[in-house]
């Protein structure tokens, strides 16, 4: 039965040694397997936080760039809606190149380009510049989440993988978190917006070289693991291939044949909902506390970091929920579609309670235990494996990175429209809840046991 896209210890030039695998810890003359694959997921994490922290600081700085560019509530729909665009765009031709190319390319190049353009975006000097610059951002980020998706399904277990999705899409929530903090930080301690883009520009550019030193397209590519674990990953690799009845080598890279199956669009309306609601709280959570609430900048930048940081937490504990119970025993249909159903509600009546309430802290109190919920839905990432297998799983993540961000370009622009409009964020608040219904609906229409006959 043959893996794809693997080689020997023996035939691989950056295989594992002889040294750090013969003199590998035993224990009752059993190899221990070494655990390369969740060291790299932690970089990961913290590759797609420093992608965050870069594509939150618009929203960080914004009332401060609106002032100085004279910007409208419509105009700054149209500037946060800037990234969106070229992001969703690329999905999935960058989805087709990883899978073409392998991820660590991808997403190595994907960090230097994105790194140039925050820096580039500090020297803005207007609307259109900002907007071309926003754009920038987007072609270049678009290959890590897809490449992430795609690490998950070579590098993880089958019964690792929810973890592995939401460690990796965690680094959103920590991300916007810790974005709050660092930008509104940068900017006081150094007295401009700029230099906070430039700085943040520069860090990332540093974190695409970290990638391609550590990341590898499979796990006997890497010095760092020995052979236990590569069996250990090859041979959940196997089954799920036998359970498949595929040989591993199966299928054409290509979109199309998926089109016709409800569970690829469920996965991507489901996404497409669950952005709805992050992207607009993302974008335009800051200035709603700024305007509705009377924040300051650094009580926004700590209320920021309290609602993104309950998202981080609510992703990990959501991520290790789903694979015990899903160790346990039970059906992958009744583990996400409980979890993610619960998520759903919680979400849609956290929203609507945000609407009702003066009080700014219960305020804040709310947007974060929606956040703790609505970040469980990162177990998506898990999706294009199981619907895909290896094959196709970088495409397919980008569809579904596609459909999503499609509510990352339309939500900043309704939410402008809404609030020129009505003066008020009431209506923008039960947009969101919308988005939520869609996401609800989507994920308890989802098959998650099985794979894609591609």
């Amino acid at each position: 039965m043959s893996i794809p896209h693997t080689e020997t210890a023996a035939t691989s030039l950056e295989g594992p040694s002889t040294d750090a695998t013969t003199l590998e810890p035993q224990k009752d003359g059993v190899q221990r397997r070494t655990n390369v694959r969740w060291k790299m997921f932690l970089l990961l994490l913290v590759l797609v936080a420093v992608n965050y922290i870069d594509r939150g600081s618009i929203s960080v700085a914004l009332p401060i760039i609106q002032k100085e560019f004279n910007l409208a509530p419509e105009l700054v729909g149209l500037l946060l809606s800037a990234f969106f665009w070229t992001y969703a765009l690329m999905q999935i031709p960058v989805g087709l190149l990883i899978d073409k190319f392998g991820p660590r390319r991808v997403m190595t190049a994907s960090c230097i380009g994105w790194g140039a353009a925050t820096a580039a975006s500090g020297m803005a000097g207007g609307f259109l510049s900002m907007f071309i610059a926003r754009m920038g951002i987007g072609v270049t980020e678009a290959g890590v989440m897809p490449a992430g998706g795609k690490l998950n399904a070579i590098w993880m277990h089958k019964s690792e993988r929810g973890r592995g999705a939401t460690i990796l899409d965690a680094g959103a929530p920590l991300g916007a978190g810790l974005g709050g903090i660092l930008i509104a930080g940068l900017i006081a301690s150094t007295g401009s917006w700029r230099w906070s883009f430039v700085v943040a520009g520069a860090a990332t550019v540093l974190m695409g070289l970290a990638v391609w030193w550590y990341v590898r397209d499979n796990p006997r590519e890497h010095r760092g693991v020995n052979e236990a674990e590569a069996a250990y990953i090859e041979a959940s690799h196997a089954a799920e291939d036998a359970e498949a009845k595929l040989d591993g080598s199966q299928g054409k890279r290509a979109l199309l044949p998926y089109l016709k199956f409800r569970s690829f669009w469920a996965m991507c309306f489901g996404w497409l909902g669950f952005n709805g609601v992050f992207y607009g709280l993302l974008t335009w959570g800051p200035l709603y506390l700024a305007q509705a609430k009377g924040f300051d900048l650094k009580t926004i930048g700590w209320s920021t970091f309290v609602i993104f940081g309950a998202g981080f937490v609510g992703e990990i504990l959501g991520g290790t929920i789903a694979d015990k119970w899903r160790n346990s025993g039970a059906s992958a249909n009744v583990v996400m579609r409980t979890l993610l159903g619960i998520s759903s509600v919680v979400v849609i009546g956290g929203l609507i309670g945000v609407t009702v309430v003066a009080d700014s802290t219960t305020a804040v109190v709310l947007l974060s235990v929606v956040m703790f919920f609505l970040r469980w839905v990162g177990l998506f990432w898990s999706i294009p494996s199981i619907l895909g297998g290896r094959t196709n799983a970088g495409v397919l993540g980008g569809a579904m990175n596609f459909s999503g961000n499609i509510a990352g370009f339309v939500t900043p622009i309704a939410v402008g429209l809404i609030v020129g409009a009505t003066g008020s964020y009431t209506w923008a608040l039960l947009y969101f809840v919308g988005s939520a219904i869609i996401m609800g609906a989507s994920v308890l229409t989802l098959n998650y046991n099985k794979r894609l006959p591609v």
